[in-house]
């Protein structure tokens, strides 16, 4: 039984990444609360897209993929955004906040 990850902690592969001069962080503190976002997104593309979707081909697939995407991006509102759409909570930010993103 491998352990989730492994292949990104590999020394192949962080040496790849040392000699692009790419700085990773390996300590794993706060790994969960770097991950939980897009990890929601990942789960909620499985299960409102791919599993009600019985898309037979990758360029199916990949268009059924982008709709929802967009769907959820403009459309979909988001409790953790008081019930405002991405776009509206991105839109509403506070100006310096869009600078520095």
């Amino acid at each position: 039984m491998g352990v989730q990850g492994s292949q990104f902690t590999s020394t192949d592969f962080a040496g790849v990444l040392y000699d692009a001069k790419v700085k990773i962080s390996v300590d794993g503190r706060g790994r969960w609360i770097e991950s939980r976002m897009i990890e929601r997104l990942w789960r909620s593309l499985k299960y409102e897209c791919v599993y009600l979707n019985a898309f037979e081909t990758g360029s199916q697939a990949r268009k059924g993929r982008g709709a929802w995407i967009n769907y959820y991006n403009e459309k979909r509102p988001h409790s953790s955004h008081g019930l405002l759409k991405p776009d509206e909570a991105y839109d509403n930010r506070i100006p310096d906040l869009k600078i520095a993103a």
